[in-house]
């Protein structure tokens, strides 16, 4: 994850944990978008890493659905390929799937599918 994108989940989290303190634990970042080497991506692999995976989900159902998947972009940057189908893949099984790109947008998503 870049720098920016990085500070903006960070602050995404900081306002939600304190927003939502009796929920905090059930929005969790997942880390698979860092550089590493073959040996740690291979044990990776076989403990389960998908690609594309949003980089946070918030664990709660709401509203009909399963979760909250949260793709978090940095400015004009777009999704992968890979994070096109699994967006398409959760949402066809029932969850919610969001991309924001700054921290107003992550607010109005959250304050959204919570209340």
């Amino acid at each position: 994850m870049k720098n920016n994108e990085s500070k903006l989940q960070q602050s995404c989290v900081k306002w939600f944990r304190l927003q939502y303190p009796k929920l905090s634990r059930l929005l969790f970042s997942v880390p698979n978008g860092s550089k590493r080497d073959k040996i740690t991506a291979s044990i990776l692999n076989a403990e389960g890493v998908v690609s594309g995976v949003s980089d946070l989900i918030l664990l709660i159902p709401q509203k009909g659905y399963s979760s909250l998947c949260i793709e978090m972009k940095y400015g004009k940057n777009k999704q992968s390929d890979n994070q096109k189908k699994w967006q398409a893949e959760v949402e066809s099984v029932g969850n919610k799937y969001v991309v924001c790109n700054s921290i107003e947008s992550f607010i109005l998503e959250i304050n959204s599918y919570l209340r």
